[in-house]
């Protein structure tokens, strides 16, 4: 009997763009709990929440000073359990964001560790190291952040001289744990069991493949840390422990790990022992293109059936160019996210819509776990012409403004086309901008428009429900012309052909009924370019 999360469909809510429910500009939890029905009519099958905590906010959230509590923006303890039990009460599983590569540097931990000194227990903790040069005045390593600029930043010490330097990965404001030290597991056990013990169905693991790091390197070609991801380190240790905490849970409580890895190497993370899903970015990286999406399908599949795990699908999410966008781009996308990217590039919106429904046919029509980002069933559109003066990403400042950074695809969500701030809050001034241009995409105009992206989400999730082949069922490819992608998915005697067109003509489609498309067929049941269908075989 399958597990709920194995073919589960997964709707992530980016708390501060979600709804606000006080007027101060920034989405809460109890604008959450009052769109539950929203999300319960599109028929997903659990959430994800993106981080809520007591938080500096340097990093929207994942700069966590405090993992048991709520921030006072997003709401009290109190909200985030009636959300829970709401959304329980419509059948719909919560899962929420754990951060344990980092924390803020206004953690009570890391305020310790400075005002303790050179050598204490407490900054055993992180990963303070002395510099080098003339009285340590040069950083340990040429080591680059994710979000630009050195890795390292020194600290004074408590008498007030220069001290020593700690390691981030990310922003200087997001200091590293070292999870080589005991405490650290220690404090996420205690951490994971706080919210099992309130009822949490499971975790989505931020940066998870990046725990284990070697500061004591030096320089290293690439500027980039030395992070293994096998056996040979005690990442795959830390992730045993954790499992046999939600283990001892009922209900089958889950987690789904980040890591941006080669899909061998993602597969260790989501064996038998370890973690349950592991998130697949592989159409996050595809280009627009045939050969790149069987290939993607193809490897993760194989990489996954190899350790007995089930695989995730996913093409949006909080950290990246939003799919219309990328597949209306006129540029070469490659490889995940590059913050900005998009800005300033020719994208022709209206073909990456087409493109964007066909993609949603082929990510719901696919054996395992899917995850939709909010927005995503809205067709909306990166927003990458904000102004200098708004913008928040952390990589726009530590770059000087050379990357633009995230927040294009973070706008608040359309709610009411034709109300204040496009039904988001009652105040125009919020912590983004809502884009004029969503107005029109707004959830009351689409919901009654039967040709609208989220009438199609309805449609394919309600298709995917009733149809098991569609989510658990074998998967073998068809011969195909060049430019389409075509497979058959079949289980206990029901096989739906899908055909995905990424060429530029029109291509026919196999006999059968048509139980789902993307755009219309022509009168003789051709399927246009940048569209896909669902065809029941028998």
């Amino acid at each position: 009997m399958l597990r709920w999360w194995e073919d589960a469909v997964f709707y992530q809510v980016y708390p501060r763009s979600f709804r606000d429910s006080n007027g101060d500009g920034i989405g809460d939890l109890k604008g959450i709990t009052k769109q539950l029905d929203y999300i319960a009519q599109l028929g997903v099958d659990a959430l994800w929440l993106s981080p809520f905590y007591p938080s500096p906010q340097v990093d929207a959230g994942y700069d966590v000073s405090d993992y048991c509590d709520v921030d006072p923006q997003f709401g009290t303890l109190a909200d985030f359990d009636e959300l829970l039990s709401q959304a329980h009460a419509r059948g719909l599983k919560v899962t929420i964001d754990i951060v344990p590569n980092h924390c803020s540097n206004q953690h009570p931990w890391f305020l310790a560790a400075v005002a303790a000194g050179r050598g204490s227990a407490e900054r055993a903790r992180f990963h303070f190291v002395d510099g080098r040069g003339d009285n340590g005045n040069e950083p340990p390593s040429n080591w680059t952040s994710v979000f630009g600029g050195p890795s390292w930043t020194r600290v004074p010490e408590p008498d007030g001289s220069p001290g020593q330097w700690y390691y981030h990965l990310f922003a200087a404001e997001q200091p590293d744990f070292n999870w080589e030290h005991p405490d650290v597991l220690a404090e996420f056990e205690r951490i994971f069991r706080f919210w099992l013990d309130r009822g949490v169905d499971g975790f989505r693991i931020d940066v998870s493949d990046a725990l284990i790091k070697d500061t004591s390197w030096t320089d290293t070609e690439g500027r980039w840390p030395l992070i293994p991801k096998d056996d040979s380190c005690g990442v795959h240790q830390i992730y045993r422990h954790l499992r046999r905490v939600m283990d001892e849970y009922p209900g089958d409580r889950m987690a789904v790990v980040e890591t941006g890895a080669s899909d061998d190497i993602v597969a260790l993370f989501i064996r038998p022992d370890e973690m349950h899903l592991a998130f697949n970015f592989r159409f996050v990286k595809a280009q627009w293109s045939a050969k790149d999406f069987r290939a993607a399908i193809e490897e993760s599949l194989a990489a996954n059936v190899a350790v007995g795990a089930p695989t995730t699908w996913v093409s949006e999410n909080h950290d990246v160019t939003r799919s219309v966008t990328r597949y209306g781009s006129n540029l070469n996308l490659e490889g995940a996210y590059i913050p900005g990217v998009s800005g300033g590039a020719d994208v022709d919106v209206q073909r990456g819509r087409l493109r964007a429904r066909a993609i949603a046919i082929l990510l719901l029509s696919l054996p395992g776990a899917v995850y939709i980002y909010n927005g995503q069933e809205l067709g909306l559109h990166n927003i990458d012409d904000l102004p200098d003066d708004v913008i928040q990403d952390p990589s726009f400042f530590r770059t000087q403004g050379a990357v633009r950074g995230r927040d294009g695809c973070r706008i608040p969500l359309p709610w009411v086309h034709d109300a204040t701030a496009a039904g988001f809050s009652d105040t125009e001034t919020t912590w983004l901008p809502v884009s004029e241009s969503y107005r029109s995409l707004a959830v009351d105009q689409q919901i009654p428009d039967a040709n609208s992206m989220l009438t199609l989400y309805r449609d394919m999730v309600a298709l995917r429900k009733s149809s098991p082949a569609l989510r658990h069922g074998r998967l073998e490819w068809t011969d195909a012309a060049e430019g389409l992608l075509t497979y058959e998915v079949s289980y206990e005697g029901e096989t739906l052909a899908v055909v995905v067109n990424f060429g530029d003509e029109p291509a026919g489609l196999p006999e059968g009924p048509v139980l789902m498309m993307s755009s219309p067929l022509d009168s003789s049941r051709q399927l246009p370019a940048d569209a896909a269908a669902i065809v029941r075989k028998f």
